[in-house]
């Protein structure tokens, strides 16, 4: 019964992860001068981003309207939703190579406030890799509550 009770429990909690991402994902974002969206749409940006243990992370956004929202982040333009979730590839990536995990661009969005079973520094995201998907980060969606965007890569 326990066991089930546990499935259970995971099961409720991706729904309401998923509910919460597909929120995210659907808010608009304000429009922005179109040669600088043109130009996103057609090359990826990376930000930098850290959590309460300083360690740098590195996010790639391939979406303009994200690339946009991000910049009105670190601008200062926008200051509700400034936290940073998205959903975790287990696989090491050339722009983030310090970490065996990225997050999958297409699932790269920003929130104000979301639930606990998707909050983890990153850190402890690395050392519990394996764990990741079940009961730790169900759906591999993670939402770094102390997330900051730090700054935007230049382009190499």
């Amino acid at each position: 019964m326990r066991r089930f009770t546990t499935r259970i429990g995971v099961l409720a909690a991706a729904v309401m992860l998923a509910c919460t991402a597909g929120g995210i994902a659907q808010s608009s974002a304000a429009p922005s001068a179109a040669p600088r969206a043109a130009a996103a749409a057609e090359e990826p940006a990376y930000f930098e981003m850290t959590d309460i243990t300083g360690e740098p992370f590195v996010i790639k956004l391939t979406d303009s309207a994200r690339i946009e929202e991000a910049r009105r982040i670190l601008s200062g333009e926008e200051r509700d939703r400034l936290h940073v979730i998205g959903r975790i590839v287990k696989r090491r990536e050339p722009y983030n190579p310090r970490w065996d995990f990225a997050l999958n661009p297409d699932t790269v969005s920003f929130f104000e406030v979301s639930i606990e079973v998707c909050d983890a520094t990153t850190p402890y995201v690395e050392d519990h890799l394996d764990e990741a998907g079940g009961a730790f980060l169900p759906g591999l969606y993670w939402c770094p509550w102390t997330s900051r965007l730090v700054r935007e890569l230049p382009r190499s």
